[in-house]
């Protein structure tokens, strides 16, 4: 196993070298596929390029428990990304010819719910639950309460707490 120090004189070409191959074996494994894994390898350096002003290269102990950290979350990102298309293709397949949108519409809403389920990673399933009954279907405090049997102050908790992360999340 080449998982060695990064020494002070290698860089991000040296880890790259050293470690996309096995990643990209590891993610192919997961995903089953080569040409996703072969996009979060690289979605996997990109994120550590970006990263590299605050931790420089050298100071990284394991390189590959690092890498594997970067990419279980992309490929945990990757596959929540296709759960929430299959579920929505699944909805348009349900909805008659005449109301289907446009492939340009249906590529607009399918990145804004990606976006919208990117901002509210994070929040508790209760709280991400009320957020979106009260902003996409409308419901009041009373009716949100009265689905959930809680309280009306306890959904205003909730709203206050999933408002609050919206306006701190940094994407």
């Amino acid at each position: 196993m080449n998982d060695t120090v990064v020494a002070p004189g290698d860089s991000l070409q040296n880890l790259y070298l050293d470690h996309r191959s096995w990643l990209e074996c590891w993610l192919r494994r997961r995903l089953g596929n080569a040409w996703d894994a072969a996009d979060l390898t690289q979605d996997t350096f990109v994120r550590v390029l970006a990263s590299h002003q605050q931790q420089p290269l050298a100071d990284l102990r394991e390189p590959r428990a690092y890498l594997l950290t970067v990419g279980k979350r992309l490929l945990i990102n990757h596959q929540k990304r296709r759960s929430l298309e299959r579920a929505y293709l699944d909805a348009l397949a349900a909805l008659p010819a005449d109301q289907v949108p446009s492939p340009e519409q249906r590529w607009l809403l399918l990145e804004t719910l990606q976006a919208l389920d990117e901002l509210l990673d994070g929040l508790p399933v209760l709280v991400r639950r009320v957020f979106l009954w009260a902003q996409l279907e409308g419901l009041n405090y009373a009716q949100i309460a009265g689905r959930l049997d809680i309280s009306e102050r306890t959904v205003k908790r909730y709203m206050a707490k999933a408002y609050e992360h919206c306006l701190l999340v940094d994407l």
